[in-house]
């Protein structure tokens, strides 16, 4: 597997550069199946939360190299959109269908009902069920506004009591999955989603964090350089001891602009 060629730390988020996009896939499902590995050696089973999107694809290519336990783990996704089928080509729901569940089969894989009659009572059951037990890893990557998961910038709560909950979709979170491809139109896309929320996320042992592409790259810099704070939601994830944020050369690149000289 590649080595990182850069690591650093800030504040307690830990930071690694890989030389291309395999070399970050493979690092990050590296990560992910050593998370499940220590769960079930510590308790006999394993709870994941497994995002979705174009940032993921690097991390679910390389997982498939990793003999895991997949019998023992249970696996959540982090959002849907409201008013989505499980069968609409940009459902989260079919994302982890065809790329974790048919690939992997774990033991049980918990979905957000994104077309469920009632979008509060969904939230307020997919809390529940992420609340019975310790969350042991989360795979996931960061938006291009700096949201995680849904958790839009200025809107995202720190100290959300709730798990999951109804979210707003900012404009540019919309137009982000229209530039990926996944809706023909910016009015195509769901107003509304349900999302994890930070403090969800927060509570994770491990924090396996992707961002390829020069994209991300404006995003990555503020969540390493801006004050922590709902602004860019992603500096939360600053303040998690064990977040490992993996990046290559063009998502790194701005932030690398920033400094004096290479961090070594």
């Amino acid at each position: 597997m590649n080595s990182p060629t850069h690591t650093f730390i800030v504040d307690q988020l830990s930071a690694h550069v890989y030389p291309d996009v395999e070399g970050l896939g493979e690092a990050a499902a590296a990560a992910f199946a050593q998370a499940i590995r220590d769960a079930v050696a510590d308790h006999g089973s394993a709870r994941a939360v497994v995002a979705t999107g174009n940032s993921q694809y690097p991390i679910m290519a390389a997982l498939s190299q990793h003999d895991l336990p997949w019998d023992v783990v249970t696996v959540f996704h982090l959002d849907e959109y409201v008013g989505i089928d499980a069968n609409h080509t940009a459902s989260f729901r079919k994302w982890i269908r065809e790329r974790v569940e048919e690939r992997f089969h774990p033991a049980q894989v918990n979905y957000i009902d994104g077309d469920a009659p009632d979008a509060e009572a969904e939230a307020a059951r997919y809390d529940a069920l992420l609340r019975e037990a310790p969350l042991d890893v989360i795979a996931m990557g960061i938006g291009e506004n700096g949201h995680i998961a849904f958790n839009e910038p200025h809107l995202a709560l720190f100290d959300d009591p709730q798990w999951v909950r109804v979210v707003d979709l900012d404009d540019t979170s919309r137009q982000q999955q229209v530039n990926e491809g996944h809706f023909p139109t910016f009015d195509d896309v769901p107003r509304q989603a349900l999302s994890v929320t930070v403090p969800a996320l927060l509570s994770a042992g491990t924090l396996v964090v992707s961002v390829p592409e020069k994209r991300k790259a404006a995003a990555v810099s503020a969540t390493l350089r801006e004050d922590v704070s709902t602004a860019v939601p992603a500096t939360a994830l600053r303040n998690h001891s064990r977040a490992f944020l993996l990046l290559e050369p063009e998502s790194y690149s701005d932030y690398a602009a920033t400094l004096a000289s290479p961090v070594q």
